[in-house]
């Protein structure tokens, strides 16, 4: 496999260890590949990680936000000819064959627009990141978890917890942690968007792409994923959590979002 294959990484403030363990599980091939390691930190004490000629560090402290510098090195790999572009969270690890496995399964199927792979925590449970598209009330439920049965019923109907984990299938949302997109489908229905600062881009993202692509869930290989759901644990996290939450379904619809049902029963008809 000859092609070019780029990838982002988007950091701020990251641990350098973690962040240098994501690096070198990217380039840890023969692949022709090149990253992007675009760095939202008000200072550049991490420049010293691109001792790689196939790293391209990009210091950019004015912090506009996950997606918007995503966009640089989406950009980037569109200017140097890459067909597939993985968005890779700094605190993801992975084996070598990981990269090579979602590319070929990407360019077998011209229909996908995006992919990602099993998502793993540090024990190896299941992170459940694949979904139905999300209503204001599913957001809400998520958060509060009771009743505990009403919640359970919804969670596994919400976050497709009862479909095998086993099998490919199309998915409404996939997780930004770790995606694979096409840059063809890119080019046709539109970058991230940079009004989201963070949190929600890569549903809004996942939402334009299903509309004309495959947003596959391609659980033949896995990368594991240190979760710290920091909008649970931090106010100011959790106010740019509902600022973006606000934005989406500005966009996309609060109660009245008559696509969004269709979009969810189709789904759902694939599991029959």
């Amino acid at each position: 496999m000859d092609i070019k294959i780029t990838a982002s990484i988007v950091s701020y403030n990251n641990d350098i260890a973690i962040l240098g363990r994501a690096i070198d599980c990217f380039l840890n091939t023969p692949l022709n590949v090149q990253l992007y390691l675009i760095d939202n930190s008000p200072n550049d004490s991490i420049k010293k990680l691109a001792v790689d000629s196939r790293l391209e560090y990009i210091h950019n402290p004015s912090n506009p936000g996950f997606g918007a510098a995503h966009n640089i090195g989406i950009e980037k790999a569109m200017n140097l000819g890459s067909k597939y572009h993985f968005i890779i969270n700094p605190d993801v690890y992975f084996d070598e064959h990981v990269v090579g496995s979602m590319v070929a399964y990407m360019a077998g199927d011209l229909s996908i627009g995006m992919l990602m792979p099993k998502v793993l925590n540090q024990d190896g449970t299941i992170q459940y990141l694949p979904k139905l598209l999300p209503s204001p009330l599913s957001i809400i439920r998520r958060k509060i978890k009771w009743p505990p049965i009403a919640h359970k019923r919804f969670i596994n109907k919400y976050e497709l917890r009862e479909v095998s984990n086993e099998i490919i299938y199309n998915a409404p949302v996939l997780s930004g942690c770790f995606t694979l997109l096409s840059l063809d489908a890119v080019k046709k229905v539109g970058m991230y968007d940079d009004t989201f600062f963070m949190y929600f881009e890569d549903w809004d993202l996942s939402r334009r792409m299903h509309k004309s692509y495959k947003t596959i869930y391609f659980p033949n290989v896995s990368v594991v994923h240190e979760y710290e759901s920091g909008a649970n644990k931090s106010k100011k996290l959790f106010k740019i959590f509902l600022h973006s939450a606000k934005t989406y379904f500005n966009k996309w619809g609060w109660l009245f979002d008559r696509e969004r049902e269709d979009i969810n029963n189709k789904a759902l008809s694939q599991f029959k």
